[in-house]
């Protein structure tokens, strides 16, 4: 019998259709076209071909804008939001707007070319979570700016791009995103009630139950979450709570990325060429002091990552009613993805 289950966060219904289950070889996608033959403008030695670079991780004393780094972060070619102009916050009738500022830019994970590369090496892995937190540290002292989110669209019906040289992309904005906000005021609403962070409940009762959890290190935990929208969905949340991807330590940078390459692993064995979205949810930046402002977040917020498989179509009645349909439980997903050593 079909499952409805209710998101303890943000109070969204998902319908789990445990009759149309499904196992790991019974979706299929459109696998993406072989890359043009062009010049990949992310590999190292055709920096001229990207805007110059806004921060680089380099070896030794090379030059920037030039070979002889681990990774490079560059304004989007063909950015949403721009960096330079006020904000200039204002009604129009019973509308608001502003300017589009923002900041909207590509962090090439790798020198080379080729996904497998990238996953195997774990010290790069490691270097490039090291940067988006240099990013995120810098975005924040832009007084302009709330919130950077940090993604990653892998293949074409995540929409992905024509390079498929390993990159993120990051996009600060000046407001915090509807989808972010909702997750805060779930969280400080189950806050005022119980006086505890619902995510932490949540790891809590997962480790516990361990039906979801497929992995689990000394500081975080992999987890397809109870209210799954899409088959093999995956988060990995910080055991410990913490609001901020951006306090993260050298040693937890170190066992994050260790769970991340191993999560990542784990679906490319059970699933093959897939295609993702990733997303980074971590709290909006928090300057104002002023009575009612997120007081509570650094106890009822935590920062999660959503690893989100593109394995079904989103369609008219999710569109419509807010609802998703997953066809695999995520229990089920666990169990498969707890067979494979990553």
């Amino acid at each position: 019998m079909p499952e409805l289950r209710r998101d303890p966060i943000i109070g969204r219904w998902v319908i789990i259709a445990s009759e149309r289950a499904k196992r790991p070889s019974d979706f299929s996608f459109a696998k993406d076209p072989p890359a043009p033959d062009t010049k990949c403008p992310f590999c190292e030695g055709n920096e001229s071909l990207t805007p110059p670079e806004v921060y680089a991780l380099r070896k030794g004393r090379t030059r920037p804008n030039g070979p002889g780094w681990h990774i490079r972060v560059v304004p989007s070619i063909s950015p949403f939001l721009n960096t330079k102009g006020d904000l200039d916050r204002h009604g129009k009738g019973m509308y608001d707007l502003m300017n589009g500022i923002g900041a909207h830019e590509v962090i090439i994970a790798t020198p080379h070319h080729g996904a497998d590369a990238f996953m195997k090496d774990l010290s790069q892995i490691e270097k490039l979570t090291g940067v988006v937190i240099k990013r995120m540290r810098e975005l924040k002292k832009d007084q302009r700016l709330k919130y950077v989110l940090i993604f990653k669209n892998h293949g074409k019906v995540a929409g992905g791009s024509n390079i498929s040289h390993q990159h993120l992309q990051l996009i600060a904005t000046p407001v915090t995103p509807k989808r972010v906000k909702e997750e805060l005021v779930g969280s400080r609403r189950y806050f005022d009630y119980k006086d505890r962070c619902v995510f932490c409940d949540m790891i809590r009762q997962e480790l516990d139950q361990g039906e979801r959890v497929f992995l689990e290190t000394k500081r975080f935990l992999a987890v397809n979450p109870y209210c799954s929208r899409f088959p093999f969905e995956t988060w990995i949340l910080p055991k410990k709570h913490s609001c901020d991807f951006d306090t993260m330590t050298k040693e937890e940078i170190k066992d994050y990325s260790n769970i991340f390459q191993s999560a990542m692993k784990r679906l490319a064995k059970t699933l093959g060429a897939f295609p993702y979205n990733i997303v980074l949810h971590t709290a909006p930046f928090r300057r104002r002091k002023k009575k009612g402002y997120w007081e509570t977040i650094e106890h009822d917020y935590h920062w999660h990552i959503e690893i989100m498989p593109r394995l079904t179509q989103v369609a008219g009645f999710e569109w419509g009613s807010g609802f998703y349909i997953n066809p695999t439980p995520p229990e089920v997903a666990c169990k498969y993805l707890k067979l494979f050593q990553a």
